[in-house]
C-alpha cells in the first residue's frame, strides 16, 4: 500500500508540472534566453517550499517512514564541485530542453523521442558513477 502513495504523489506532481508548463521545451528555452519569468517563478516557489519544508523537519524533529529521525547533513561551503556539477546540469538542461523529472512526464504524455534523452541521462549517470572515485568530493 505504501507504493501506491508514491505513485499517486508522482502522478499528481506530473499533472502539476504539465499544467504549469514546466515541462514545455518552449518555456525552458524562454528561461535560458531570459525572455520570461515563468520558469524562474516555478523554481523560486520550489526553493521556498524546500526551505520551509526543511525548517519544519529540523524544528519539529519529523521522523521518516520507518520512525527514525531525519538527519540533514550540512553541505560544504565554497567548493568547486557544486559549480562544476551545476554547469554540467545546466548545460544538459539547456541543450536537451528538459531536466530529469520532466523526462518521465514527457514520456508518459506520449512524446516518445524523449526516450533518447532518457537514455542519454542514464549514460551520463553511468559515466559519473564510474568516474566518481576520481572526481573531487
Amino acid at each position: 500500500m505504501n507504493v501506491l502513495k508514491y505513485f499517486l504523489v508522482g502522478f499528481l506532481f506530473g499533472i502539476v508540472l504539465t499544467k504549469s508548463e514546466a515541462v514545455s521545451w518552449y518555456r525552458i528555452y524562454e528561461m535560458f534566453q531570459f525572455q520570461s519569468f515563468h520558469m524562474y517563478g516555478i523554481i523560486g516557489v520550489a526553493v521556498a517550499t524546500g526551505i520551509i519544508g526543511l525548517q519544519i523537519i529540523k524544528r519539529k524533529n519529523i521522523k521518516d517512514i520507518k520512525g527514525l529521525p531525519i538527519e540533514i547533513q550540512e553541505k560544504e561551503k565554497k567548493t568547486i564541485r557544486y559549480w562544476i556539477g551545476g554547469i554540467f546540469f545546466g548545460l544538459g538542461w539547456a541543450l536537451v530542453g528538459s531536466c530529469p523529472g520532466p523526462i518521465f512526464i514527457l514520456i508518459g504524455a506520449g512524446f516518445m523521442p524523449v526516450i533518447i534523452v532518457l537514455i542519454g541521462a542514464l549514460i551520463g549517470t553511468i559515466i559519473y558513477g564510474s568516474l566518481m572515485s576520481k572526481l573531487p568530493h
